[in-house]
């Protein structure tokens, strides 16, 4: 018993040397890339100065979007990264950046994540240089000191020690090996460094107390009002559709029986011809209502699924289409039938406007949310102030709690991701 006592004992310190190896190697990666995202924090920062400074006389307005849009990403990786460390996830509460120039400008400024954003890359920018400093030299100094006394006599004149002073004896060597433990054993603290800074960063770029509900509960109140005039619009969509097509048509059989009915006795060949239109007109009648029936839920949905009748779609494409279909399986109808309108605009939007060559269609799904990705080739330059049916897509996405991202820049390509939740 005694022997299995010491055999457990030695068997944990290697584990402990490995766990404590493993430990510092993750902090100096930390604390490595942390430098990587301070540099370019001091960069960013210089570039809000520039900004701010331009801005004032109304020349760097229009590259407030994008500047904030590059420091959101920053700060997320920052978010990201802390998070990774820490085991515990930081919000991203940024407000998205629409409408117009002015309400996008207006959402920059007024977004409380944005302010911690340029407060946290106001810290972080000389703190985490500071610690790649350390992450890198600590360990590497150490590892140069120790080596120190098996190449100085090598070097005339002796090597430069740690402390400012030539090695060029032995006692000098050895207090090198001395001064290269102690810059090891301070290696050892680099771990606590990295999770003091995560959680900083946690405490800086987290939400406060209170906002990230009350976002929350704004962006709900966003989707009920938006969800209520996407119903709305169909409603208002539908009537039309009945009232100036299906009903009208039917107004005019009605009509045309009750003529031929009077002509039946007097003069039956135009009473037969009145019967006649009045057939044709209720097939038009038929196909209308059909029309609107497929309106409010396409028919091909049911038959052949979401994958399915996105490949109708994408084969009635005027421009040549590319898809990239994933394991979607069924979905809620309402998603489904969702999803296909978005696609059925989206390829509608890149044939009236675009220009391209080609589009790709991506359908894929990730837990319980439904991905659709829509890109083309062409001209690019896609702005949903503009009237375009973006509005109409990312109304019918925002109904559902979804997200609507639109990279579109002028010379191409476009790009339209959404994202729609199925629920549980």
């Amino acid at each position: 018993m005694p022997h299995n006592r010491g055999m457990s004992s030695t068997s944990r310190a290697p584990n402990a040397v490995v766990r404590a190896f493993a430990e510092c190697w993750r902090a100096i990666r930390y604390l490595v890339i942390g430098g990587g995202t301070a540099l370019l924090a001091m960069i960013g920062i210089i570039g809000v100065v520039s900004m701010v400074a331009f801005s004032a006389i109304g020349v760097g307005l229009p590259a407030v979007p994008e500047a904030a849009r590059l420091l959101h990403r920053l700060t997320n990786l920052d978010r990201r990264r802390a998070a990774e460390l820490t085991g515990t996830p930081i919000p991203e509460p940024h407000h998205p950046l629409t409408g117009s120039l002015g309400e996008r400008i207006r959402t920059v400024v007024t977004d409380p994540a944005t302010r911690r954003d340029v407060v946290w890359l106001l810290l972080h920018g000389p703190l985490g240089l500071i610690l790649l400093a350390l992450a890198i030299g600590l360990p590497l100094g150490g590892l140069n000191q120790l080596a120190i006394p098996a190449y100085w006599r090598l070097v005339p004149g002796g090597v430069p020690g740690a402390l400012d002073f030539q090695v060029d004896s032995w006692a000098k060597a050895w207090a090198s090996v001395l001064i290269g433990l102690t810059y090891l054993g301070m290696t050892l603290l680099l771990p606590a460094a990295a999770r003091g800074h995560a959680r900083l960063a946690r405490k800086l770029l987290r939400p406060a107390t209170g906002v990230r509900l009350s976002d929350r509960v704004a962006e709900l109140t966003a989707s009920r009002a938006a969800a209520l005039d996407a119903h709305g619009a169909e409603l208002r969509r539908i009537e039309r559709d009945l009232h100036d097509g299906t009903q009208a048509r039917i107004a005019a059989v009605i009509m045309q029986l009750g003529i031929a009915e009077q002509l039946r006795g007097r003069d039956p060949d135009a009473a037969f011809g009145l019967v006649r239109k009045a057939q044709d007109t209720a097939m038009d009648a038929l196909a209308e209502l059909r029309d609107v029936v497929r309106g409010i839920y396409p028919p091909i949905l049911s038959d052949r699924g979401l994958d399915g009748a996105v490949t109708a779609l994408a084969a009635r494409s005027p421009i040549p289409c590319l898809l990239a279909l994933g394991k979607v399986g069924r979905r809620p109808a309402a998603v489904e039938a969702a999803a296909y309108f978005i696609i059925a605009e989206a390829l509608a939007n890149a044939t009236k406007h675009s220009g391209a060559e080609q589009v790709t269609v991506g359908l894929d799904a990730t837990g319980d949310t439904l991905v659709i990705t829509v890109g083309d080739d062409g001209r690019g330059g896609a702005d949903e102030a503009l009237g375009s049916g973006l509005a109409g897509i990312r109304r019918r996405v925002d109904a559902f709690d979804g997200r609507t991202e639109l990279t579109s820049p002028v010379g191409g390509p476009t790009r339209l991701r959404v994202e729609l939740p199925c629920g549980s």
